[in-house]
């Protein structure tokens, strides 16, 4: 005959403003875990790792390390949140992603599949984080932004609105991707770079060094746009094409065929 393991509560302080409260220690992995959260006994939470509030741990999922799941979070699927992470509010971490280091999910966010959020990043909001996606350094993913194929955000680089960042795309340094913009293919926005509005960089374009892309302006083929340019209004820019030094594109295109030398080569 099969034995059922009987989980006694105690009191423990999660150090949360509450005081104690009766929990217990989860039998997979033996962390604390209040009686009034939900942890399905296939999960684990490691020995150092705190999960509370009404949040819900299931599936195979894991919590270890000094990771703290609380609020009504979620953390399901294969699913590993480790390190000093925090997953609160009402954000969700499942499929195959990982949260850690000292990043941080919270409001409504989700990372999921094979995404990785970690270093001191935040991701919040309404946003999400999935495929293969990485999130990292001290990078910034929020409101109703999307971050996702094998993209990367990282070092203060941030993404937010309703924008989207995908493909093999990057936004590092401090450059931020804000409105409705679309930065995607193989594309990298860095140095103080901003891209915003309904613009659009894709392709292998390179935005950087506090240049500025908006309105509905497009930058695509090898174009390179640097040294505080300002691309707006419908502009396009494309082909082998560097625009730098201060320079001012509008409602009008630039091309160079992309079979010819770029300027600086």
């Amino acid at each position: 005959m099969e034995t059922q393991e009987i989980i006694t509560s105690t009191m423990f302080d999660f150090e949360d403003g509450n005081g104690a409260v009766p929990a217990h220690r989860h039998p997979n992995g033996g962390g604390w875990v209040a009686d009034t959260a939900k942890v399905e006994d296939t999960a684990y939470v490691g020995p150092d790792a705190l999960v509370y509030g009404q949040s819900k741990v299931k599936d195979q999922a894991k919590v270890f390390g000094e990771a703290i799941i609380k609020g009504e979070a979620e953390v399901f699927g294969n699913a590993l949140v480790y390190g000093e992470a925090k997953v609160y509010n009402n954000a969700k971490v499942y499929g195959e992603s990982e949260v850690y280091g000292n990043a941080e999910v919270y409001d409504r966010a989700k990372v999921c599949r094979d995404a990785r959020v970690y270093g001191e990043s935040w991701v919040y909001g309404e946003s999400w984080v999935y495929g293969q996606a990485e999130v990292y350094g001290q990078a910034e993913v929020y409101g109703k932004a999307r971050v996702y194929g094998q993209a990367r955000v990282f070092d203060d680089g941030q993404v937010y609105d309703r924008a989207k960042v995908y493909g093999n795309a990057r936004v590092f340094d401090e450059a931020v991707v804000f409105g409705e913009a679309l930065v995607y293919g193989e594309s990298d926005v860095f140095g103080y770079a901003s891209v915003h509005g309904h613009a659009e960089v894709y392709e292998v374009g390179e935005v950087s060094d506090y240049s500025e892309i908006t309105d509905h302006a497009k930058v695509y083929g090898r174009a390179r746009i640097s040294g505080y340019a300002v691309v707006h209004e419908n502009a396009q820019v494309c082909g082998r094409i560097k625009v730098c030094d201060h320079a001012e594109v509008g409602d009008f295109s630039l091309e160079i065929d992309i079979t010819d030398p770029a300027p600086d080569e």
